[in-house]
């Protein structure tokens, strides 16, 4: 019992000589000093990131609408009638939390992707959720948010249960540091949540290849519910990729950010949503520390180095890179 603990478990010193980040010196040494708080309802409000998004030439999943009042909440039925497809979520939500896609809709009759059968007054029901601040940070009351379907490239089949997997870039001053690939499963109910289950696949900057992934923090090569061998996956279209994330430093003023990106199979890779306080497990899904990266990029910026997004790129993938094939 105790081999396997130590084996499964190490002190945090040795996790400290790795360059492992923790909550705290994230929050304190990378968050607090290069977010300015003013900007965080930006990111924390995907009604505003889509629109700062779309101001800079980004690609974004097209609006259908927004709901802001329970009055409005019957409106749904009409706003979708000509749609088979979409998807709602929180304006202000967080972690995946009610974000309900539907796959096909019929009258009053709409599919989820496990084929789930809703009513109507089941939308309602979530909606007015949504607005009453169920699934929002710090329960404020939000708004709904009613998106076209992505549907994700076919390169992707068998490596994702049912939701749409998304790369996860972490930005540091316009320097992409970190990224992995987010793959849902049965047990995250489709969700592309790693503590709710979900898939993480460690991404080499410089070719988009997996490096190693995981689930529940723990190493696993083959995805659990449809066999497929996951350290064969390779994200195409990476380097647009890494610059629409490197982008995002100049489109919200943030300098320690989460860029979450999909590929669309007809329309490339598009920003689903940035996170100004992004998490720390994707250290576990690349097997490496974030801090040994972060350093580097202040010690280059000393010199105030005047680079383009595509020489930051091409930096990051020069210094961070871990795959040649």
């Amino acid at each position: 019992m105790l081999l396997d603990f130590i084996k499964k478990y190490t002190s945090p010193f040795k996790l400290s000589r790795i360059g492992i980040m923790g909550m705290n010196m994230r929050n304190c040494r990378y968050i607090s000093p290069y977010n300015p708080r003013n900007l965080y309802p930006l990111v924390d409000n995907k009604v505003l990131t889509k629109k700062i998004a779309q101001k800079a030439g980004v690609n974004v999943p097209k609006l259908i609408g927004t709901i802001g009042h329970q009055y409005e909440v019957s409106n749904i039925l009409a706003m979708v009638k000509d749609r088979k497809e979409f998807c709602i979520k929180p304006a202000q939500g967080s972690g995946g939390k009610g974000i309900l896609v539907i796959v096909d809709h019929q009258g009053d009759k709409f599919i989820k992707p496990n084929k789930q059968e809703l009513e109507i007054l089941d939308i309602e029901r979530h909606i007015s959720n949504i607005l009453a601040g169920l699934f929002s940070l710090g329960g404020k009351l939000d708004t709904a948010l009613i998106e076209e379907l992505i549907h994700f490239d076919n390169v992707f089949d068998g490596y994702s249960y049912e939701g749409v997997p998304d790369s996860r870039v972490i930005v540091f001053k316009g320097f992409p540091v970190m990224s992995m690939m987010r793959l849902s499963t049965a047990e995250s109910d489709g969700k592309a949540n790693l503590h709710q289950g979900a898939v993480g696949v460690g991404l080499c900057l410089r070719t988009g290849r997996a490096v190693r992934a995981v689930q529940f923090n723990n190493p696993i090569e083959i995805h659990p519910d449809t066999g497929k061998n996951l350290l064969e996956l390779k994200i195409p279209h990476w380097d647009e990729v890494m610059k629409l994330a490197a982008s995002c430093y100049e489109m919200s003023g943030l300098g320690y950010i989460g860029t979450d990106i999909v590929l669309d199979r007809d329309k490339g890779p598009m920003l689903l949503e940035l996170n100004a306080r992004p998490g720390l497990a994707i250290q576990i899904a690349n097997a490496a520390g974030l801090l040994p990266r972060l350093r580097q990029i202040e010690k280059l910026l000393k010199d105030d180095p005047r680079m383009s997004v595509e020489e930051r790129v091409e930096y990051s993938q020069k210094h961070f890179g871990v795959y040649d094939k």
